[in-house]
């Protein structure tokens, strides 16, 4: 019996295994990186149950085989301390079982994976979720990460793809990507990570014997590469392609990170190909569901019983050649509020399309940093918490705590909420006061963040606050 023939059939059965109703997914997790996560009445979703058998799914066009909508993204495990020290911590293994158990029992049948995530351990507790399960009711995702120069040799990434084999659990890969291509110095580093060592070659050949069933590659950078690999289709035969796509990336990328190439542009070229897409960063790493406050409310007024995320995820799935949508779901909230959102999928109407549009408009006057919390930058050899810095400021700068001068009618507020959030999210000792600037983690951003630079803008920022040494107004700004 095929994934096709048994998928629902196999979640029903799964589920009286479980003695789990439609609406037992009240498990709550936290713990990720050890910060907790407050959920906002602007971010959740209508309570109520979630149906187990109205999942929307996508035909992949090779295989015939059905694809939830919603993908599991498994960059962000939930995690607990060890009690070593600061900053360490271990997947919550407990956790993971139990949101694969429940993305399982609701639908989803995705779960993408690198050996990168989660500093390396990702792919290890994915295999364990997942192997409690029968091999064909889901589908694997994973990537040669082969971001580091070491790794570039041929024989270092075939130890890194047959390792994804063992620490996964399995015989054969469903979705094997080229990971991140355009990274670093673009095409250069392409050739040396995929061409020059004969690895896509050999991709291909594994592809051919069955132990990788589709092919494809996921793009951050220069769009020079993902020209280059489209424009090579007919050679390669891509199977599906993994882009970032939101609806404020579809005009406005460019204009956030100067790097990055609008989503209208790569999800057109794909299109036309007739090639699947996978999406990542539907959220921009929290950032659409962690909104302007202004922007929740416009978003809460046209639809109050909706969640702010929800209106991303409606809008990454409303396009028809998308395959499925990932998110790293830390929390059975999170998962709880996406398979709401997708089961089933309600396609945005051409109208909310534009006032979601119109709602980009507004959002990229905010100074946010481009980051999406994928923690490639980390660990940072002096110990410093990197995205966390970045995260807390954006959400000042969303909740108007970010202000320019002393005369700003909040000012005090502001101040206050600024650095009690700052000790509060990030510990004194893993603060931006600690960068030297040796810059081994920019490199490594997907986002291209200059973060030395905007570490030290940050932490310059955080100091005129302590003093009280902002310019007291515009003009002295100036």
């Amino acid at each position: 019996m095929n994934k096709t023939d048994n998928h629902d059939s196999g979640r029903r059965d799964f589920l009286k295994k479980l003695g789990l109703g439609a609406g037992a997914a009240g498990l709550v997790l936290s713990g990720c990186d050890g910060a907790a996560k407050q959920l906002t009445e602007a971010q959740t979703a209508a309570s109520g149950e979630i149906p187990t058998d109205k999942m929307t799914y996508r035909t992949n066009p090779k295989t015939g085989e059905k694809v939830s909508i919603l993908g599991y993204g498994c960059m962000r495990w939930p995690t607990v301390p060890t009690g070593k020290g600061e900053g360490d911590d271990e997947i919550d293994q407990e956790m993971v079982n139990r949101l694969v158990d429940t993305a399982i029992a609701h639908g989803v049948n995705y779960f993408d994976t690198s050996p990168a995530y989660c500093k390396g351990r990702s792919e290890h507790a994915t295999g364990i979720a997942l192997a409690r399960h029968p091999r064909d009711s889901y589908f694997i995702a994973t990537k040669l990460s082969n971001f580091a120069p070491q790794t570039w040799s041929r024989q270092a990434s075939l130890e890194m793809y047959r390792n994804s084999f063992k620490e996964l659990q399995t015989d054969h890969i469903d979705y094997m990507l080229l990971h991140a291509i355009g990274t670093g110095n673009g095409m250069d580093d392409f050739k040396a990570r995929y061409l020059d060592n004969g690895i896509l070659d050999f991709l291909m050949a594994e592809r051919e014997a069955g132990r990788i069933r589709n092919l494809g590659f996921s793009y951050h950078g220069d769009i020079a590469v993902f020209d280059w690999a489209l424009a090579n289709h007919d050679k390669y035969k891509w199977d599906f392609v993994q882009i970032q796509l939101n609806y404020l990336d579809w005009k406005h990328a460019k204009e956030l990170n100067p790097r990055n190439t609008d989503g209208e542009y790569l999800y057109g070229e794909l299109e036309k190909r007739g090639i699947p897409a996978i999406i990542m960063e539907p959220l921009l790493g929290g950032r659409l569901s962690n909104v302007p406050d202004h922007i929740a409310v416009r978003l809460k007024e046209r639809s109050p019983e909706s969640s702010v995320a929800s209106w991303a995820f409606r809008y990454a799935g409303t396009h028809p050649e998308v395959l499925t949508v990932l998110s790293g779901m830390t929390y059975m909230e999170h998962l709880e509020d996406n398979l709401r959102t997708y089961s089933p999928l309600k396609p945005l109407s051409e109208e909310e399309i534009e006032f979601l549009y119109a709602t980009a408009d507004l959002m990229v006057e905010y100074p946010t940093v481009a980051c999406n919390d994928c923690k490639y930058c980390m660990p940072c050899p002096y110990g410093i918490d990197i995205p966390s810095i970045l995260l807390h400021y954006n959400k000042c700068v969303n909740q108007g705590n970010v202000v320019e001068t002393r005369q700003a009618p909040n000012y005090a507020e502001a101040r206050r909420a600024f650095l009690v959030g700052y000790d509060r999210s990030v510990s004194k000792l893993r603060q931006a006061s600690h960068c030297i600037g040796c810059n081994q983690c920019a490199p490594h951003c997907p986002q291209s963040i200059d973060i030395p630079k905007e570490l030290r803008r940050i932490d310059k920022y955080v100091e005129q606050l302590k003093q009280g040494t902002l310019p007291l107004n515009n003009a002295q700004k100036a």
